[in-house]
């Protein structure tokens, strides 16, 4: 069984330093959040996480977004 990556491994693949779209964003302040659940691989975990102890995210739908693409990539 193959291992997957954590979700914010993933994620980090998306920085983009400037003209970030939404997710690229996500990504640039999810890096300087040191208290991210970085080796998380569950969407309930992160979700509540991001729900309850972060502002740099606008809208729950940019993590939506993020995590479909994570899913897709992990496929």
């Amino acid at each position: 069984m193959a291992v997957r990556e954590s979700f914010y491994h993933y994620l980090m693949t998306q920085r983009k330093p400037t003209d970030a779209n939404e997710v690229e964003q996500f990504a640039n302040n999810a890096f300087f959040d040191s208290a991210f659940p970085k080796q998380s691989t569950d969407f309930d975990e992160i979700s509540k996480y991001l729900e309850e102890n972060t502002d740099y995210l606008p809208s729950m739908t940019i993590f939506d977004t993020a995590w479909q693409q994570y899913r897709d990539a992990m496929n």
